[in-house]
């Protein structure tokens, strides 16, 4: 069986940072998804609320670089939770347990549109997952981070190849 998604949203809210008794950091937020079609008669797109929450290290991150209006890519899996309401009634809640997070648009774009400011620095559409590695976009400055404080790049590391010697034109092997 497969239980994957993926959502591209703007947040409705800051992220809620939690603490577990355990020592556990949850972060949870709402994101608004637009429906890819508009109703039959033309009008308006609608748009869908979705849960999320993320765990550990991807919660921390979530909670420190976005915010109310942020653009948020989501890849995760989709889980119900049941629950009771103050009369007794049952209720299922469906969310999204985030795997990764992604920057849905750069920075530059986000300031253009005057969604957001950050200080932290640039970083654009680079993503932070639980195993704690960054990825995404490389931008050839060597720095594969979330975030660049503006310091000067240091030339990248040598190769480890050589290259070999076409003296006796043997293979090395």
């Amino acid at each position: 069986m497969l239980n994957h998604i993926v959502i591209m949203g703007r947040l409705t809210r800051d992220p809620e940072l939690r603490t577990t008794q355990s020592g556990v950091s949850v972060a949870s937020f709402t994101v608004a998804v637009d429906r890819d079609y508009g109703s039959r008669d033309g009008g308006e797109r609608q748009t869908d609320f979705i849960d999320v929450v993320a765990w550990r290290q991807t919660g921390e991150f979530v909670s420190k670089y976005f915010h109310k209006g942020s653009m948020i890519v989501v890849s995760g899996r989709l889980q119900s939770r049941k629950w009771q309401d103050r009369d007794g009634n049952n209720r299922t809640s469906w969310e999204i347990n985030a795997d990764n997070v992604y920057f849905g648009e750069s920075r530059a774009s986000a300031n253009n549109g005057g969604s957001y400011s950050r200080d932290e620095g640039g970083y654009a559409n680079n993503s932070y997952a639980n195993n704690n590695s960054y990825s995404g976009s490389y931008s050839g400055s060597g720095n594969y981070g979330a975030y660049d404080s503006g310091r000067q790049q240091s030339a990248p590391a040598p190769s480890a190849f050589a290259e070999l010697d076409d003296g006796d034109g043997e293979l090395p092997f």
